[in-house]
C-alpha cells in the first residue's frame, strides 16, 4: 500500500536537496508559530478587555423586579459608552454621548452594596419632583403613562420604616409636615431629586426593591443602559440543563425599551 502525500519528517528526515533538516531549524519554526499564536491571543484579550471596560458588558438578571420588561434568566448586553464608561481605578469617566433620561433602563452599583449590580428604570433625573399617588407615578406634577409596569398585588399597599429616608427631600419646608409624613409603597412624595442623582423604580412595581426603599442612585454608580437580550432561559424549571433545554427563543436578540 502506498502512502499519499509527502513523508512525515522524523529524526532522520532530509530536505528536498537531500541534506538533513537541523533540529534547531524545526524548533525555530515551532517557536515562530507559537510566538505568532500567543501574539494573536494577547491582542484578542486586550481587545476583549477594552470592549468590556469602555463599550459593552454582559449582565445576567437574577431577580423578578423588572418582570414585564426583563425576566429572571435573561442575559443582557449593556451599553457603557452611552453615558461614558468609568476609567478603572479612578473616579473619572470617559466622555459620554448623553446623560440618563426618563424611561432608560440602567444598570448601576447598588448604593448599599456596590459589589452588587442592580437594573431599574429611571423615573426622576436631577431637579425633578417625583411622587406616586395610589400607584400612579407623577413627575413634575404630570402623571406618567407607564405601559411597561406590571402590578401583581395592587390592593396590598404597605408602609415601611425604610421609607424614612424620604423626609429630608420632601418639597415642603414645614418641619411639622415632615414629622407627619407617612409614605407607603404606592403613595409617597413629592420628593426633589438632588443634583447628580437619579430616582429609579422596578417595572414589577409591587415586588421591587428600588429608590422608594433605599434612596437615590448616584450618577457615578451608573454603569450603562441596557441594550438587548442576547440569551434567555427559564430558571424556574428543574431540568438538569435548563440553560440548554428551556431557552426562550423568542427573547433572543430582543431590544430593551
Amino acid at each position: 500500500m502506498h502512502d499519499l502525500g509527502a513523508p512525515v519528517a522524523g529524526p532522520g528526515a532530509t530536505a528536498a536537496s537531500g541534506r538533513p533538516i537541523a533540529p534547531e531549524r524545526r524548533r525555530s519554526r515551532l517557536a515562530r508559530w507559537f510566538d505568532s499564536w500567543m501574539r494573536s491571543l494577547g491582542m484578542a484579550l486586550v481587545l476583549f478587555l477594552l470592549i468590556k471596560t469602555f463599550f459593552f458588558e454582559a449582565f445576567q438578571i437574577a431577580s423578578g423586579s423588572m418582570t414585564g420588561t426583563l425576566l429572571t434568566g435573561d442575559f443582557l448586553f449593556v451599553n457603557k459608552a452611552l453615558y461614558g464608561a468609568q476609567i478603572p481605578g479612578t473616579g473619572a469617566r470617559m466622555p459620554g454621548f448623553r446623560q440618563p433620561r426618563h424611561g432608560d433602563v440602567i444598570v448601576f452599583a447598588f448604593p448599599r452594596d456596590p459589589s452588587q449590580d442592580y437594573v431599574k428604570r429611571v423615573i426622576g433625573t436631577p431637579g425633578d419632583i417625583v411622587a406616586m399617588r395610589h400607584g400612579q407615578v407623577e413627575v413634575n406634577g404630570r402623571r406618567q403613562a407607564e405601559p411597561y409596569v406590571q402590578r401583581i398585588d395592587s390592593l396590598h399597599d404597605v408602609s415601611s420604616a425604610d421609607f424614612a429616608w424620604q423626609r429630608p427631600f420632601l418639597t415642603t419646608s414645614s418641619d411639622e409636615d415632615r414629622r407627619r409624613y407617612r409614605p407607603t409603597r404606592d403613595t409617597w412624595g413629592p420628593l426633589v431629586v438632588p443634583a447628580g442623582k437619579y430616582f429609579v423604580l422596578g417595572d414589577n412595581r409591587d415586588d421591587s426593591s428600588d429608590s422608594r426603599y433605599w434612596g437615590f442612585v448616584d450618577a457615578s454608580a451608573v454603569k450603562g443602559r441596557t441594550l438587548l437580550v442576547y440569551f434567555s432561559y427559564d430558571r424556574e424549571t428543574h431540568d438538569a440543563l435548563p440553560w440548554l433545554t428551556d431557552i426562550r427563543w423568542s427573547r433572543l436578540g430582543s431590544l430593551i425599551h
